[in-house]
């Protein structure tokens, strides 16, 4: 049986902080090689909506399936997405990395949106917490309630939300980004780790965009400069 993300989790943190305009939050490429970690965030007024028709845990739709849900859920939700750099990731790790996603993500949000009294943070982990001090003490300050939820994707409407607008998003700029490496094959992996990737990697050694506090590619194979 296939789950379809409900508002059952946002009803019961709205019954919690007081309010109904409701967040959900979530991450893509925290696994990948090469390219940013995202966080998206989508938040509804639960009061005044219902879940959106076509919603499911992003990693069970198509591209295509995905992009078409990108004509509605803007629509539907307030949106936004932050990133965390390469750079980012190496500097800092990938749980403070994703920490700086997530507020920048948040802070974009609230620019443009009223403020969520409630947040679903997929996962069990509250790494929005571990974000870089120095590098977030401009942005606005989390003041929700948190809630975290583990798949969330699959059974939270606004987590769903959240992810498919991450993915797209994050899938856009890898095929971007690999007009400007085409041998590593962003464009079909999406800087995750395929044989064509790791190939790649071996023969011709990590770029700008890889992370290379991964140690990608093993002494031993490292391509000799000439």
């Amino acid at each position: 049986m296939i789950s379809v993300p409900d508002f059952s989790i946002e009803t019961q943190l709205a019954d919690m902080c007081g309010h109904t305009m409701i967040a959900g939050m979530d991450e893509v490429g925290r696994g990948a090689l090469a390219g940013p970690v995202a966080v998206g965030i989508a938040a509804v007024d639960i009061a005044m909506s219902q879940p959106l028709p076509g919603l499911r845990d992003s990693k069970k739709l198509t591209a295509k399936q995905r992009e078409k849900l990108m004509e509605t859920i803007p629509v539907w939700a307030s949106t936004a997405v932050g990133m965390a750099t390469a750079d980012e990731i190496d500097a800092f790790g990938i749980s403070a990395a994703l920490g700086l996603a997530g507020r920048r993500a948040w802070d974009q949000l609230v620019s443009h949106s009223p403020v969520p009294a409630g947040l679903v943070l997929d996962g069990n982990t509250q790494w929005l917490q571990n974000a870089p001090a120095d590098l977030v003490e401009l942005l606005a300050p989390i003041d929700a309630h948190i809630v975290l939820q583990t798949k969330a994707d699959a059974t939270c409407a606004t987590v769903s939300a959240a992810a498919i607008t991450a993915k797209v998003a994050r899938d856009a700029l890898m095929v971007e980004l690999a007009k400007l490496h085409p041998d590593y094959g962003w464009d079909r992996n999406k800087g995750y780790g395929s044989a064509a990737h790791r190939t790649a990697l071996a023969e011709r050694g990590v770029t700008d965009y890889h992370r290379k506090s991964w140690n990608l590619v093993p002494a031993a194979i490292q391509p000799r400069l000439l």
